[in-house]
């Protein structure tokens, strides 16, 4: 959930709350504060010119945190993508105060009202973030992608660059996107669609109060721009796994599929929802059919992010081939530096790999200890993601309590069964005995709280 319009402050507790029990940062040590501002003033000497590149950004007209910039040029058939990425490490050493405050956050954590940064904004929003106010030193990757789509690591250098333009998802004209765009998106689409890629983007969550006083959930599918930008983000990444398990090094995503459990949790949910799920279709084949402008659609693929086992994150192992299972193939991260903590030491053992260099010891030492890491820095972060949804599900229903809402069972457990409404993508418990997923009842909202985040429905039929 990125936004909660909430004129009337009604909700501004229950967020108080949620930052207070998950000790959300505000604002940095003084000593991170004053490394950020030293650091800031560094100048880039280990880096080429290509200023004369026309790189430009894409992202949310409000962000200023800018990892990635890319500049695109035809080669016969292929396609060069050059995609810049801000050079954190050039700015953060091993050790100083600035890392090991990174190492203690693991990722930046986004609540409605506001964020907790990795870096502190001097660097983050400022000499780090690739804005079009200056050069800036950066990372730059090089692939190149043919017909196919499939992308191949061409080079990998240091250089500064200069943005032209900072380019927003919601407003952007297709004439001020480099030439090639559309197409260069295109192929990495259908390389995905070759490969089985099932990666699945709901939109974001949007809660507001409709004429009525009632809170209402509004989903924002992802603009054409944004889905393209993370095909270009998407390609860049597969190709460096690509070379650093060649390399017999780095740090890798992986993902196992949904079990056969959680897959017929879904069928349900779909149910739920009034989709016509064929029973000879997989779950891969029927989540290709899904429409994010459908609300009903939309809410299904919040369901199927929600269903999945989750993504964790492995070292280079002796024989072992890491496997996402949503993207099909062997997949790292390394285009958010500015907001997650692995991306700066995958950057790094690229850019030695790609160079012919050892990568530094250092950094092989990093990927052993990242993964405990990142996995807490995102379980925190999924619990806040959780917190905020119970709440905005609770203030959604404020005001109704006394209506009664169809729903599907979905699951069975101790605490009772888990319910899907069919009107609204909310998910709750209630006592509910002999009864069946997938079997249709009627609950009556008794409460809703969204100063403690909590609903409860009971069974009317």
């Amino acid at each position: 959930m990125k936004a909660l319009r909430d004129p009337d402050c009604l909700l501004a507790e229950g967020l108080s709350a949620i930052r207070g029990q998950f000790k959300v940062a505000d604002g940095f040590p003084a000593e991170v504060d004053a490394a950020a501002n030293v650091a800031a003033q560094r100048q880039p000497s280990e880096h080429a010119d290509r200023t004369a590149m026309p790189f430009v950004t894409l992202d949310p007209a409000s962000s200023t945190d800018l990892d990635q910039a890319f500049s695109i040029e035809r080669a016969g058939s292929d396609i060069l993508l050059h995609y810049a990425i801000a050079d954190v490490a050039w700015f953060v050493a091993d050790g100083d105060p600035l890392d090991s405050e990174a190492w203690q956050r693991g990722e930046t954590t986004y609540l409605p009202d506001g964020k907790a940064g990795l870096y502190p904004r001097v660097l983050a929003e400022g000499a780090a973030s690739l804005l079009p106010d200056g050069p800036r030193p950066a990372v730059v990757f090089t692939s190149r992608i043919d017909t196919a789509g499939k992308a191949v690591l061409q080079g990998v250098e240091r250089a500064v660059i200069q943005s032209r333009a900072k380019l927003a998802y919601d407003s952007v004209r297709d004439d001020e996107l480099p030439a090639g765009f559309a197409e260069l998106a295109r192929r990495i689409v259908a390389a995905d669609d070759a490969r089985g890629a099932a990666r699945v983007d709901p939109p974001e969550q949007e809660v507001e109060r409709d004429l009525s006083g009632h809170f209402t959930l509004r989903l924002r599918p992802l603009a054409v721009a944004e889905r393209s930008n993370a095909a270009l983000s998407l390609a860049t990444n597969l190709a460096v796994a690509d070379m650093l398990l060649t390399a017999k090094t780095g740090l890798f995503r992986v993902m196992a599929e949904p079990d056969v459990q959680s897959q017929a949790r879904l069928r349900h949910t779909a149910e739920a929802f009034g989709l016509v799920w064929p029973e000879a279709a997989t779950l891969e084949q029927f989540e290709r059919l899904l429409d994010p402008t459908d609300p009903r659609e939309a809410a299904f693929m919040l369901a199927i992010r929600r269903a999945g086992n989750g993504a964790s994150y492995e070292p280079y192992r002796p024989g072992a081939v890491p496997w996402h299972a949503a993207m099909a193939a062997t997949y790292c991260h390394m285009t958010a530096p500015l907001r997650r903590l692995a991306d700066r030491y995958v950057i790094r053992a690229a850019l030695a790999v790609a160079n012919g260099q050892p990568v530094p010891a250092d950094v092989e030492a990093a990927f052993q200890r990242l993964g405990p890491v990142m996995e807490k820095a995102q379980a925190r972060s999924s619990q806040i993601e959780r917190a905020v949804v119970d709440l905005a599900e609770a203030a959604m229903l404020v005001g109704r309590e006394g209506e009664d809402f169809e729903a599907v069972v979905t699951d069975l457990g101790e605490t009772g069964a888990r319910i899907q409404l069919c009107d609204l993508p909310i998910v709750a418990r209630t006592v509910a005995r002999r009864v069946q997923p997938g079997e249709r009842i009627v609950v009556r909202l008794a409460s809703a709280d969204p100063i403690k985040r909590l609903v409860s429905f009971e069974r009317i039929s």
